[in-house]
């Protein structure tokens, strides 16, 4: 277990980036400095956020302040839950296999294709006519 006063991790997910910090406390999940609730209007994307705390039942322990910037809400709470996870595994490396069983500490590394010359997008092609 480290001791330290607040851990620092970072989550990627599509062009969302968090910076996420873990601080001793009751509980409290605030985002780009408003609650969580009004940052995620879904609790789709809360329960996500929640779910590394959740798993190691570390969810009343901690207070999570989260910086986030690009991406749309869905990449930001999937880049904000691998923060969560990366700073747990910090706290406490033994933590690790629970975090890793629940699948929280990969990369989505799944991102948008470009859009290629002479195409309508990035697979898609132009409508062919024969005449």
């Amino acid at each position: 277990m480290v001791e330290k006063s607040s851990i620092w991790a970072t989550g990627r997910r599509k062009t969302a980036i968090a910076r996420v910090r873990l601080v001793p406390g009751e509980g409290r999940i605030v985002v780009n400095g408003r609650e969580m609730d009004e940052h995620f209007p879904r609790e789709m994307w809360r329960k996500k956020v929640r779910q590394p705390l959740e798993a190691t039942g570390a969810a009343d322990r901690f207070d999570v302040l989260a910086t986030i910037t690009g991406g749309g809400l869905t990449g930001q709470a999937d880049a904000m839950s691998l923060g969560i996870a990366r700073a747990l595994e910090k706290y406490d490396p033994e933590l690790r296999p629970t975090l890793k069983e629940a699948g929280l500490l990969r990369r989505d590394a799944r991102i948008k294709e470009r859009k290629k010359y002479g195409q309508r997008g990035a697979r898609a092609r132009f409508q062919f006519s024969k005449r």
